[in-house]
């Protein structure tokens, strides 16, 4: 399974409010899985932005 995300686990409790239920969902998604971090901005983030300025 794979999982994209354009924000950072910290940023995480912007969606999830409840910070115990947050971690424990990315303690369940990252328990023995790899995290590969790619360093590119989202396309479709700049976009969004690009067409809101």
């Amino acid at each position: 399974m794979a999982i994209d995300l354009n924000e950072s686990f910290g940023g995480w409790t912007k969606t999830f409010a409840d910070p115990r239920l947050c971690a424990a969902i990315v303690d369940r998604l990252t328990f023995g899985g790899n995290i590969i971090e790619t360093g590119n901005d989202s396309y479709r983030l700049a976009q969004t932005r690009a067409q809101a300025a």
